[in-house]
């Protein structure tokens, strides 16, 4: 019950703030803790910097450049947009590692750059990496 300062006595119908507010704090608790549950992000591996990696090892990866406006280049050859996923399907067919890097370029968005990463796993690509920009690469 409320405290009635009045100096009658009785009953009070002033509600009463306290359990509202514990109430409150309890469900801000709740989602707090279920929101950590809800996070989702992308998997990607990033290939180690060319002075980790021994000279005599030979590397047989296949780079994924993204370029503004939906162009793409797998090591330095054009690919059409249209044909990007079974492109790299018929390139990955045989072999028996399958490991892309996706080379994104400085104005590019978030959305052309996961449309090439799409692509790249619907081909059966099991493994997508991106590669960092360098130093001279930021805008």
């Amino acid at each position: 019950m409320a405290m009635n300062l009045r100096g009658r006595r009785g009953v009070s119908s002033e509600i009463n703030m306290t359990p509202m507010i514990d109430v409150l704090l309890v469900l801000l608790v709740i989602f707090m803790v279920a929101q950590q549950g809800l996070a989702r992000g992308l998997d990607v591996q990033v290939p180690p910097p060319e002075r980790e990696r021994l000279p005599d090892q030979r590397t047989e990866s296949l780079v994924l450049e993204v370029e503004p406006g939906g162009h793409y280049r797998l090591n330095s050859q054009p690919v059409a947009a249209g044909a990007l996923q079974s492109t790299l399907a018929g390139v990955f067919a045989g072999r028996p590692r399958k490991v892309l890097f996706v080379k994104g370029g400085v104005a590019l968005t978030y959305a052309e750059v996961v449309a090439a990463v799409d692509a790249s796993r619907a081909a059966g690509i099991e493994v997508v990496g991106l590669v960092p920009r360098s130093n001279g690469d930021a805008l």
